[in-house]
Parts: structure tokens; C-alpha cells; sequence
């Protein structure tokens, strides 16, 4: 068995820009600058054995432009699309972001059951991504004749949520450690079906917290967009 999966969070978004909670596929397109940090992440990373991507088009954009710089056919995937905000969608006032993230928040503490108004819970969003992962993880990366990366180009939210609950992070951690444009989470397959992480953003293990963290009142106040 060689390879990790690589959940990369999709280049700038028209949506990301206005700081708007767009989460329903297909959503924004990329901005160019969003095309030019997959690019870097395509050369930075090389070329993967697989890349997928979700239904959204900032997905499947970010994912075509890695393809053309490496050389490799892309996969679309159904079920690793972002956490769907329900009422919340395309708003991008203050009140939204913090309905938004204090839901986040509980999730990440536990209460994986409580919904966002009209969306998704914890667990709806767990329930389409795991099996998804735990699918390529079984046909190709258990597999003792694979070699190489399996990069999936997915969306912030869900990439911390599941990466957290699959690989026993923190949940304080990930909701402290919002993840970049084009960065990612690396998983790596370990005994008895659990994961390792073995890297989040720029970060690598062990992962602590921040003392004295804010999310919701960190996400409110700044000037990025809340999805990452």
C-alpha cells in the first residue's frame, strides 16, 4: 500500500470574493486568481495516480486546470459538495455568517444533529462524504498495488468536518484552522481502517488548538470568506 489522499479545497471563487455563502452546486466559477493557485498547487504537488472533484464548478474548474498542468484525467464525484446552508444561501451579511459558523462550531463539539435552518446537520454531510472517501481508500489506496496520491478537489467546510471526525483531529483545532484556497488536508490510511493526518493547511502534527479562540466572532470580523 502507497499513496495518500489529498483533500484540496478549490482555487478562489467568485462567491469566496463576496464573501457569500454559496454552497449550492454548481455555484461560482473560479476567479483568476483562483486558476492561478491551483497551477501553483499542480507544480508544487506533481502529478497524483488519481484526481477527483465534486459536482460544483469551482471544483471541477480547479481540478481541469491541475489536469492540464500534469496530464492526468479527472473524476467527478457525487457527495463531497459543501455543507449546504439551506435559508442561509448567497447571504453574506454579518447575522448569516454567524448563524453559519455558531452551527458549525457545535458541530465540531459534538452536536453533529443540529441542522442549519432549511440545510444540512453534521451528520447529513458525514453520511455523503465518508462513504465516499472510505470507497477510494478500499478499491485503491488498501490496495498493495497502488502506488500514488488520490487528490480530491473539495470544499473547506466539509474537508475540516469529515478530516477531523476520520483522522481524530481536534475539533477545536479545525475550527481554529480554516483552510486556504488550493491548500488541503493529508490523509494517510492506517491500521484498522483509520487515518492518520499528516498535514492540514501548512501545518503538520501535533495539532493544537488556539488559546483563547473565537471562531464565530473571528469569522464575523473578518473580511474572507466564511467557507474555508
Amino acid at each position: 500500500m502507497s499513496g495518500r489522499l489529498v483533500l484540496l479545497r478549490h482555487g478562489q471563487s467568485y462567491g469566496n470574493v463576496e464573501r457569500r455563502l454559496d454552497t449550492r452546486p454548481p455555484g461560482t466559477e473560479l476567479t483568476p486568481l483562483g486558476r492561478e493557485q491551483a497551477r501553483a498547487f499542480a507544480h508544487g504537488w506533481g502529478r497524483p495516480a488519481m484526481l477527483a472533484h465534486s459536482v460544483a464548478t469551482r471544483a471541477s474548474q480547479t481540478a481541469g486546470v491541475i489536469a492540464a498542468e500534469v496530464g492526468v484525467g479527472v473524476l467527478e464525484v457525487s457527495g463531497i459538495h459543501e455543507v449546504q446552508v439551506g435559508s442561509l444561501e448567497d447571504r453574506s451579511d454579518d447575522a448569516a455568517v454567524a448563524e453559519f459558523n455558531a452551527i458549525y462550531e457545535r458541530w465540531h463539539r459534538g452536536d453533529l444533529d443540529v441542522p442549519l435552518p432549511g440545510g444540512e446537520t453534521g451528520s447529513d454531510v458525514l453520511e455523503r462524504v465518508v462513504p465516499v472517501l472510505t470507497e477510494l481508500r478500499v478499491r485503491y489506496l488498501d490496495d498493495a498495488d497502488w502506488n500514488g496520491d488520490i487528490v480530491v478537489v473539495s470544499h473547506g467546510a466539509a474537508i475540516r468536518l469529515a478530516s477531523a471526525v476520520l483522522a481524530g483531529v481536534d475539533g477545536n483545532f479545525a475550527l481554529d484552522h480554516h483552510l486556504e484556497n488550493a491548500e488541503s488536508v493529508v490523509l494517510a490510511p492506517i491500521t484498522d481502517g483509520r487515518w492518520s493526518c499528516l498535514r492540514w493547511g501548512t501545518l503538520t502534527p501535533p495539532f493544537y488548538p488556539q488559546a483563547d479562540a473565537t471562531p464565530v466572532a473571528d469569522a464575523v470580523r473578518s473580511s474572507t470568506d466564511p467557507m474555508g
